[in-house]
């Protein structure tokens, strides 16, 4: 990337602008933190892992919570277990509906400032409702409530990401990134010991074409929709809001699966839209992605269509889909980590474009950085 985004007051989007660019060298931090603490990990996670009937639940709140989202689809093929993304303002406000199936259960809490109201009662309310919850804990802040409460007990691990990752700015980027992928490593069996290396540097290729993704926001669209399909489903969700953040709602941001897109919802679509494409790296799966990119191409215009794209051996791809390589093998829940940083440079620059603030776009605290307001009701028996 040639330079900081400049705002009005020429600094407001240095935090977030820093936040991205860090990522490559954050996930290799957070992958060496992880090796080094595999002996304990594997301790606590073998034994829960060999109960045929664990239950595992991957929940956050925002931004967080899409990271269940992600990685709850590969999860489950490969661990062959039930895996659910349930956010935690779904557990809090509904936990014995979110708890109904007393069986033995994994929690694993993902938060940046673990300063969240929700963020703490999801696994308090684990605990009451469950006769067998065990917390992983994987946040970006060492000395927020949920680290400490979990700190030092028995059914509890907590992971910690490197200092960096507990973003200054508003919007959630390096602290996503960094949690999918330590939980990918964690959870995830028969690991690649290059897969880190290999993420991080498609990611620097991709910061290192960032001043391509002006020929987008040079054309002010008013809405941008994101589709993927599984894994890329949860980074199509976490891309849109990503936007409506950066932008102070000034933008119109949608999110939906490429065959879902078809059943109303693109109806969003006008003369002012881009869309993108996340293609899967799973064969049948990417064929449906096709369909709808090439669709969208032909009704929209080319330049309207941001396809992103892990492999280069489909002939339908034409020579302006944004090309990633190195990653033509990596399963769909970590290539969501270079895919999502198209989605984070192009909700800051459309942000500077509009002249509003990243790294604070509601100055007047309408949206906090850490949500505010929320009153945690005790259950009733």
């Amino acid at each position: 990337m040639t330079g900081v985004p400049t705002t009005a007051d020429g600094v407001s989007s240095l935090a977030t602008y820093q936040e991205v660019v860090q990522q490559p060298a954050v996930w290799r931090q957070a992958a060496a933190s992880l090796a080094a603490r595999s002996s304990e990990v594997a301790a606590f996670l073998e034994p829960l892992l060999a109960q045929s009937d664990l239950r595992i639940v991957l929940t956050g709140a925002g931004t967080s919570a899409f990271v269940g989202e992600v990685l709850a689809p590969p999860l489950s093929r490969s661990l062959r277990r039930r895996i659910d993304a349930i956010a935690t303002t779904d557990i809090v406000s509904n936990p014995r509906e979110m708890f109904a199936d007393d069986v033995p259960t994994l929690l694993v809490s993902f938060a940046r400032s673990g300063d969240s109201p929700e963020s703490v009662a999801a696994t308090q309310l684990a605990t009451s409702c469950l006769r067998s919850a065990h917390h992983l804990v994987i946040t970006c802040n060492a000395a927020g409530r949920l680290a400490r409460e979990h700190e030092g007990s028995a059914s509890s691990l907590v992971l910690l990401m490197p200092a960096a990752t507990n973003d200054r700015g508003f919007a959630m980027t390096s602290s996503f990134t960094s949690m999918l992928l330590t939980a990918w490593l964690a959870l995830a069996p028969d690991q690649d010991p290059g897969l880190t290396d290999r993420l991080a540097a498609a990611a620097e290729q991709v910061l290192a074409r960032s001043d391509d993704l002006t020929r987008y926001t040079d054309r002010r669209y008013d809405r941008v929709v994101y589709l993927g399909s599984g894994a890329l489903g949860g980074l199509a969700r976490e891309s849109a809001l990503k936007l409506l953040e950066l932008t102070a709602g000034k933008m119109i941001s949608f999110y939906d699966t490429p065959l879902g897109f078809r059943h109303g919802p693109k109806s969003v679509l006008d003369e002012r839209s881009l869309a993108v494409v996340y293609l899967s790296n799973d064969p049948y799966t990417r064929r449906y992605d096709l369909d709808i990119a090439m669709e969208l191409r032909a009704a929209m215009g080319p330049e309207n269509v941001l396809i992103v794209n892990g492999r280069s051996d489909d002939p339908d791809v034409t020579p302006d889909t944004w090309q990633i390589a190195g990653v033509a093998e990596v399963n769909d829940a970590p290539l969501a980590l270079p895919f999502v940083v198209i989605a984070q440079l192009l909700a800051l620059q459309f942000s500077v474009a509009l002249g509003r603030t990243p790294d604070n776009p509601f100055p007047a605290g309408e949206v906090n950085r850490v949500v505010q307001g929320v009153t945690i009701y005790p259950l009733q028996p």
